[in-house]
């Protein structure tokens, strides 16, 4: 048996990068598949602002002239810059059940990393946090999302054989809503609205995109000190309104403001398109859309992608008022459950929020870290 480690240099390696997983989760019941047209956007340069700052590495690992795994080592300027750490990340890190790729994989990152000067090797980790990120380390019988990683078991079983430990872990729940907001609840949220002078915007889909860059610089001020996190550019942030927010549901968008229209707090969901990206296999063309387009209109499970309150309302019941909206939508769309996505284990405030739900914590994912000195 041999194990060769091959870098990603042309455009026909670059979509063997990309189409791995696909065979090896072929007919797993959990896996979502990636827009393979996101995955090009993001991998490519020419397409990819975090080129601008971020070295990155791709490779491929082929045992006996088949392909075994790939991985993509990232090393992140501002990141370090930020956090003073040397530390290379790792992302889109899949290999078949053998030792023996997995370990040729990671020591190519690793050395790769030295030479550059970095003393850690830490991941799953993408160029922004807006990126898949994390591990899965429990909850492999669970649905996956759109806006996570999905693993076989045996993924954390070789991290640690190969001398990676936990540098942090992000928890997900399931969320069933309590019922229809009683009115009591309702009264107090205006309350708080007029004593903070504050108002709910009414959002509609013509309206949504005049607050999408304040939504992504009240993500820059209150995520700041979250685990690794380093603030979009402009040209990322640009990025991002163009590539998602075609996808969002008015019904799961909630923007709180005062009286001089600034945003204080919002939150943001979508229909669930799990089942959509499984029918479609990743693809929008020729049919894929169509499972798209129907899960964004009929649909009971929805998505929980970002929440975020300034620092200066966080004790002013701001953050309820969020979670009363969202309640309301559920009630309206008749929504079974959410998912709430990654959440720093670490993070209770935010954890503290689903105590009004009847709340299921049902997967855990990891970031692995290791010293290469």
């Amino acid at each position: 048996m041999s194990i060769t480690i091959r870098e990603v240099q042309t455009r026909k390696d670059l979509r063997r990068f990309i189409n791995f997983p696909f065979s090896l989760y072929r007919n797993n019941r959990y896996w979502i598949p990636p827009l393979l047209m996101d995955e090009w956007n993001t991998l490519d340069p020419k397409n990819n602002p975090a080129f601008e700052h971020c070295r990155v590495k791709y490779l491929l690992a082929e045992k006996d002239g088949k392909l075994a795994g790939r991985i993509a080592g990232i090393i992140n300027d501002r990141y370090i810059e930020k956090w003073g750490h040397r530390h290379c990340r790792f992302g889109w890190f899949d290999f078949i059940d053998d030792i023996e790729v997995s370990k040729a994989l990671l020591a190519a990152v690793e050395a790769w990393a030295r030479e550059n000067g970095m003393t850690a090797v830490h991941g799953p980790l993408g160029f922004t946090d807006m990126d898949r990120e994390g591990m899965l380390i429990h909850g492999f019988d669970e649905l996956g999302t759109m806006a996570t990683l999905y693993n076989h078991p045996y993924y954390p079983q070789h991290m640690e054989s190969l001398g990676y430990s936990k540098d942090t872990d992000w928890v997900e729940f399931e969320l069933h809503s309590p019922g229809k907001t009683p009115e009591r609840v309702l009264r107090v949220q205006q309350l708080v609205l007029r004593r903070n002078k504050l108002k709910i915007v009414a959002t509609k889909k013509k309206n949504l995109r005049p607050y999408a860059r304040k939504m992504f610089d009240l993500i820059n001020e209150t995520y700041a000190d979250l685990y690794g996190y380093v603030s979009l550019t402009d040209k990322q942030i640009e990025v991002y309104i163009n590539q998602y927010f075609g996808f969002i549901h008015p019904d799961y968008v909630r923007f709180i403001v005062d009286e001089q229209d600034n945003l204080v707090a919002f939150g943001i969901g979508m229909p669930s398109l799990s089942r959509a990206l499984q029918r479609s296999k990743g693809r929008l063309f020729p049919f894929g859309f169509i499972h798209l387009l129907l899960a964004l209109k009929l649909n009971r499970y929805v998505d929980l992608l970002l929440v975020a309150v300034r620092p200066d309302y966080q004790a002013r019941g701001v953050t309820a008022i969020l979670i009363t909206e969202f309640n309301r939508s559920f009630w309206k769309n008749r929504v079974i459950s959410a998912e709430t996505n990654v959440e720093l284990e670490t993070n209770t405030q935010v954890q503290a929020l689903w105590k009004h739900y009847e709340a299921r914590q049902h997967k855990r994912r990891r970031c692995y870290v290791k010293e290469i000195t």
